[in-house]
């Protein structure tokens, strides 16, 4: 979905929240995080409050904003029609999962705020969860907030939730979970948003090479998928970006994001310390992404890419903190990476040519 023009009218003088309080508040407590604590001390990975305090922040920042994201009015049709059209209907004009939540939740509240808590939970686990399985927790967020969390989560509900459950997926392949345990989480995400299933044959690719039977299974379940979730979408995604040539303004810069950890990645792969398993995974998502700005050319819709793009954000979490271990000095290599983090969120939060449908931050609270 597109950015939607919003007619100004549902604000109706309602004291908002500060323009970007709310957003600066949020990535200060990451911050300060991985700045004030040493994050390989072993006391500090057994003392996850402070990390569940900081997924219910968000939580309850992307389920309680008001008007915030480009997409919102059609998010907000979508609620309405919940309440007065049958369950057939709903589940029929989007993905099944988001619809069902939309009609339970409908007839229990007139507010579309306990559909989107609902989300930004699911959104904030796996978030929560993916950071478990990475040593650089703080950092990990601290590099989450200004895109996936900021614009991704509070702007693209679905395809946000898909994303958590995605990255809960991860961080259990990179416990050690099998290829088909990783697939069941990629049905879970595509019932949110049928797009999520592209992210499957990147996790196949980067199982055991020995185990053949794994392999197939994960290819024979990716077919599976496809067939399920995407085999009538593919023909409405080519006419409605490619063959109409739909761009997205930002594109280049979005999948620049994903590039620079992705070119980190080839070049210093072994200073990144990470573990043989996580190492294959996280190969293919950088070939992936440094193959993006090639799309851009070679596919006439920008926005195709950048939509699909969204789902290679993990690889931002996981390479980028680890930089830190290419400086001498851990706490001059924690402070590079929150300056870039910063820097990401204060260019578009001021920059950004849809900025404006994320700012100022509202939320229900007092409205």
């Amino acid at each position: 979905m597109g950015p939607v023009r919003r007619s100004g009218g549902r604000c109706g003088g309602k004291k908002a929240w500060g323009p970007l309080i709310l957003y600066w508040l949020l990535f200060g407590y990451f911050a300060a995080g991985a700045l004030l604590t040493n994050q390989l001390r072993s006391g500090d990975q057994q003392r996850p409050l402070l990390f569940l305090i900081g997924s219910a922040l968000i939580a309850v920042a992307v389920g309680l904003r008001r008007e915030v994201g480009g997409d919102w009015e059609t998010y907000d049709f979508l609620f309405s029609y919940a309440g007065y059209a049958d369950i057939d209907r709903v589940l029929a004009i989007s993905d099944p999962a988001y619809q069902l939540l939309n009609w339970v939740m409908r007839k229990i509240s007139d507010h579309i705020w306990t559909v989107n808590i609902v989300c930004g939970s699911i959104f904030a686990w796996g978030l929560y969860r993916f950071t478990q399985a990475h040593p650089e927790r703080w950092l990990c967020f601290v590099v989450a907030v200004p895109y996936l969390v900021i614009v991704v989560a509070m702007g693209y509900t679905r395809q946000s939730v898909a994303i958590g459950i995605i990255l809960a997926g991860l961080a259990a392949v990179e416990r050690g979970a099998s290829v088909v345990r990783f697939a069941i989480y990629v049905a879970a995400a595509a019932l949110f948003h049928k797009t999520a299933v592209v992210v499957l044959p990147l996790v196949i690719f980067a199982g055991q090479r020995s185990n053949l039977l794994n392999v197939l299974a994960g290819i024979a379940v990716s077919i599976l998928l496809y067939d399920l979730f995407l085999s009538e979408s593919v023909e409405g995604f080519v006419r409605n970006y490619i063959d109409t040539e739909y761009n997205s303004q930002g594109a280049v810069i979005r999948v620049a994001m994903n590039f620079i950890p992705a070119a980190g990645f080839f070049l210093f792969r072994r200073g990144l310390r990470f573990p043989p398993n996580e190492e294959r995974i996280w190969f293919f998502f950088s070939a992936a992404a440094v193959l993006m700005p090639a799309l851009l050319f070679l596919v006439p819709s920008s926005t195709a890419i950048d939509r699909l793009a969204l789902y290679l954000i993990p690889i931002q979490i996981a390479v980028l903190p680890r930089m830190r271990y290419l400086f001498k000095n851990a706490g001059v290599g924690k402070a590079a990476i929150v300056f870039y983090a910063g820097l990401v969120q204060f260019t578009w939060l001021n920059f950004a040519v849809y900025a404006r449908y994320w700012v100022p931050y509202r939320s229900f609270i007092g409205a």
